[in-house]
């Protein structure tokens, strides 16, 4: 075996030490050490360093064995130092924009001016960079060239990759599910272990492999290795497939943020947010999605860094929140036993218990139960009018009466639907896990807890798998590395990237926990007329976002009382902590970047797939090229405006959105992929089969576990396969991937197309 084998063997066991090794034995890693409890610990924050030492390591290994081949040395050392001075100048005018705001707040400026000011000046920035590098080069607009340096290729990866899911969301979900999520729910720490430690496997597997074939896209990699045009169609197809889910889940944060900056409708917020998206993405492709991404990295991670650690200097009296927020754990955890054996918190139970059952009762009879809603409301109609009553009383008593399911199948579904959500809030915390607990259940309780431990313990260890291997198979990140000069510059770069991501990666667990016990020990408890007004503002743009309601009617917010989804906890962080309002509207800007910059990659590696990829001729020509660039910017254009109108719909939230898109990406991508770079005798056969086999088991298992298509086919009791969650079907796909791509290689064939990649001495990548 030679030495870069040798050394990838031992990276990769520890990387599956550090991550699923950690995870196994999570719930044994229970000694608290300098406050922190050992397993959470190593789950949020010692994984990551392991990750980033890992890629960091192999980099530096590889690329000083064999040296940076490239040509020019002196000309691009110059070019870097102009890039260098030109960021540094960024960075320094925007800093002072900030404080220019600020100051400008506090002199008395209107929130709604600083919350337009960011919009325009954000989205015009963009905007701008989109016009300055605007080409038709086909290098230049599909590659930027592939002159980007490794420090800035990782900025801009970073950017790209930290979307929406993790800017809003992924906080959002800590604070909701702790450690790993509820029995219905797997998520958690898995999002940052996931996510992470996904990029172990990228760049030890697979980026120096492709950056060396010199290609525009990944379906490029499929036509040149496994040749024929089918296996470029499938991966087309499959990137579209992955790609659009991905992206409407950005564009609904878009509309998000861009509503709550300016007030505007939901609807109009995605436009104006995806002007921005098209002015860069349209004229300038990889080269302008580039530099514009290097800008938002600075504007995300700012507007993500700076209202953490205000929360933690609040709170703690030190701003690196990743360092002492293990403080407030213990804190936490006495605090959630106190609301669970609160009077007010049982009465609240009881209400949502109560509710609950009357939704089961009609549960056994719909057509009866629907029929008498009816005709109750009717009567109470017609008293109404009878008794002369005020107008608006008898119009709410008709918006109730339209508000009922039109048919029993209707009424089966919402009644469903109302009363599962009852169940699980009737439970202590208003069905959120103990922040620090592992897993659900008790290893060593009752055969129910035994199993509840078990399968909770393996929707996290199935749902990080899918993060991980969909982190290598997601096409708008590998196109990412086709953009550095050398090999050696990708590997770097992906060690670049990592540590660009672990800066917000190590600050979500603390910020969940900041704010979490800014909730419970300050919000909590309030009288209802005294709320703070960002409640109601946010419960505006979306109702889903945020609601209380006095389910016990005592005029005091108990914690049941309060439902806060995930796409809310970070964006209101600001308003919680009694932050300037410049900090809100920096945070607004910072989400707004996230979501921008991974839309960009997004519709790019779209309009890439369908214009260059599916429907390629050959044409190698320089008139060829410049027609598959043009109709590169037409497909984009329609699809951004498909994606606007899906994610108008609220299809789901935002992490849902993105974990399918994982799943889909692993199963569709990474078994043929990988199979062929590090073994040549897997087939163009094998390829197509592999890639359907995963994509189609993947879409099958989240169809039939859905609540719609289970009723539509008239479906009872669970469809999972060994208790694993829907968000986790690409474990079953990339499986069915992997088995079927070998099963087929290994039938007798003529002899294999020669591969340009193949490893043979893979020492010398």
């Amino acid at each position: 075996m030679s030495g870069g084998f040798r050394l990838q063997g031992w990276l990769l066991a520890l990387w599956f030490a550090a991550s699923f090794g950690v995870v196994f034995f999570a719930n044994d890693l229970q000694a608290v050490v300098m406050g922190w409890p050992l397993g959470y610990w190593f789950a949020a924050q010692g994984s990551m360093f392991v990750f980033v030492a890992i890629v960091a390591v192999f980099a530096w290994s590889v690329n000083r064995r064999e040296g940076d081949v490239a040509t020019d040395k002196a000309s691009y050392d110059a070019y870097k130092g102009r890039l260098h001075r030109k960021f540094a100048i960024y960075v320094v005018c925007l800093l002072l924009f900030l404080l220019a705001l600020a100051l400008a707040e506090s002199w008395g400026l209107k929130k709604t001016w600083i919350g337009a000011t960011f919009l325009i000046v954000t989205v015009s920035l963009y905007a701008v960079i989109g016009i300055y590098g605007r080409t038709s080069d086909a290098a230049e607009y599909y590659v930027a060239g592939r002159n980007i340096p490794a420090v800035y290729n990782g900025m801009a990866t970073a950017a790209d990759w930290m979307s929406a899911a993790s800017f809003i969301s992924m906080a959002g979900g800590l604070y909701l599910q702790g450690f790993s999520g509820t029995p219905s729910q797997p998520g958690g720490l898995v999002y940052v272990m996931g996510w992470t430690g996904g990029f172990c496997l990228l760049g030890l597997l697979v980026v120096p492999y492709l950056r060396k074939l010199g290609l525009y896209t990944v379906p490029d990699y499929f036509g040149l290795r496994f040749g024929g045009r089918w296996p470029r169609i499938i991966a087309a197809i499959a990137a579209v497939l992955c790609s659009f889910t991905y992206v409407v889940a950005q564009i609904y944060g878009v509309g998000l943020i861009a509503s709550r900056l300016t007030g505007v409708q939901f609807e109009i917020g995605i436009l104006l947010g995806l002007g921005g998206v098209l002015v860069c993405s349209f004229l300038g492709g990889m080269r302008a999605v580039t530099w514009t991404q290097v800008t938002q990295y600075v504007v995300l991670i700012l507007a993500f860094l700076i209202p953490v650690s205000w929360l933690a200097y609040k709170q703690l009296g030190n701003p690196l929140a990743p360092l002492v927020y293990g403080q407030q754990l213990q804190k936490i955890t006495a605090l959630e036993q106190q609301l669970a054996q609160s009077p007010a918190e049982l009465q609240v139970i009881g209400e949502y218990a109560r509710r609950a059952r009357v939704h089961e009762l009609k549960l056994h009879n719909v057509e009866a139960a629907l029929e008498s809603e009816r005709r109750e409301l009717r009567e109470r109609i017609g008293l109404l009018h009878e008794r002369h009553a005020e107008e608006t009383v008898i119009v709410m008593a008709r918006r109730e009466l339209a508000a009922l399911p039109k048919d029993p199948a209707v009424a089966r579904e919402r009644w469903s639907r109302a009363m599962q959500e009852n169940l699980e809030r009737a439970r202590p915390l208003g069905g959120m896990p103990a922040h620090v607990k592992p897993f659900a259940g008790d290893p060593a309780g009752s055969a129910d807890e035994q199993q509840a431990f078990e399968t909770s313990r393996r929707n996290f260890l199935a749902l990080m798998f899918c993060l991980m291997v969909g982190t290598v198979g997601l096409p708008h990140l590998l196109t990412r590395f086709y953009t550095t000069r050398s090999v050696a510059e990708a590997r770097t770069s992906v060690a670049w990237s990592l540590f660009f991501i672990a800066l917000l990666y190590l600050s979500a667990p603390a910020l969940a926990v900041l704010v979490k016990f800014e909730i419970m020990s300050h919000l909590v408890g309030q009288n209802f007329d005294s709320l703070p007004v960002w409640i109601a503002q946010w419960a505006k743009v979306d109702p889903t976002l945020i609601s209380v309601a006095d389910v016990n009617g005592d005029r005091i917010l108990q914690f049941s009382e309060l439902k806060m989804g995930a796409d809310i906890v970070m964006l209101a962080t600001p308003e919680l902590g009694g932050m300037p309002y410049v900090v809100s509207g920096l945070v607004a800007a910072g989400g707004l970047a996230a979501a921008l910059s991974t839309a960009d990659g997004l519709l790019l590696t779209i309009g890439n797939a369908l214009a260059h990829d599916l429907f390629f001729r050959g044409e190698n020509d320089q008139a060829g090229a410049v027609r598959r660039v043009m109709l590169s910017k037409f497909v984009l254009l329609v699809v951004a405006l498909v994606a606007a109108y899906a994610a108008a719909q609220r299809p789901a939230d935002i992490l849902g959105l993105v974990s399918a898109s994982f799943s889909l990406a692993g199963a569709a991508f990474v078994p043929a992929m990988v199979l062929g770079i590090f073994w040549n005798r897997t087939s163009a056969t094998a390829a197509v089969g592999g890639m359907l086999a995963g994509l189609g088991l993947t879409i099958y298992y989240i169809a039939i576990n859905s609540a719609p298509v289970r009723a539509a086919l008239g479906l009872s009791g669970s469809g999972l396969w060994f208790g694993i969650w829907p968000v986790s079907a690409g474990l079953f796909g990339i499986l069915a991937g992997l088995a079927v791509t070998v099963m087929l290689s290994l039938l007798p064939r003529a002899p294999a197309l020669a591969s340009a990649l193949h490893p043979t001495g893979a020492d010398q990548l």
